[in-house]
């Protein structure tokens, strides 16, 4: 192989894996933007055009700088989309994986966790993804297994309570 080929070769995006959930909740999310946000960035490009000089124009400047923020996240999500695996929620699970919820117990408390993709990780709503410290202890692991993380205050000891 010459060194154009290898140079001009591109590898493969890695997949992201979403739950059914987070993949509607994206699809949503697409559909605002090129439904109704672009189109009204758009429409205050053209307005702000009107105003006159475009070089000392800071309504226009401020209107193509949402506009290009608009285009970045529609390709964003559609590049993300196009990389997208769905992983299945199973409630009959034996051990944790990718769209398990989980219950563990830990310093005297409960908690459920969703185990989810990166993508979709939101800590304050107790989504965790499965790259974090926890989620990576916790997939393969079954109900009655301990795992252990290391966190800022110290070691925390979690048991698995239940695969949900």
């Amino acid at each position: 192989m010459t060194k154009r080929t290898k140079k001009n070769r591109t590898a493969l995006p890695p997949q992201v894996h979403l739950t059914k959930e987070g993949h509607s909740e994206i699809l949503t999310e697409l559909s605002e933007l090129k439904d109704k946000k672009l189109p009204q960035a758009i429409e205050r490009v053209a307005r702000a055009r009107d105003f006159g000089d475009l070089t000392e124009n800071a309504e226009y400047h401020s209107a193509r700088e949402d506009l290009s923020f608009v285009e970045g996240r529609i390709e964003e999500l559609e590049a993300l989309l196009n990389r997208a695996r769905i992983i299945a929620s199973s409630s009959h699970a034996r051990e944790v994986k990718l769209g398990s919820r989980v219950t563990v117990n830990g310093n005297g408390q409960a908690h459920t966790f969703t185990v989810v993709g990166e993508w979709e990780a939101d800590p304050g709503n107790k989504k965790i993804s499965h790259q974090s410290p926890l989620g990576k202890a916790l997939v393969g692991k079954k109900v009655g297994e301990e795992v252990e993380i290391e966190a800022p205050a110290g070691k925390i000891l979690y048991a698995i309570a239940k695969i949900h």
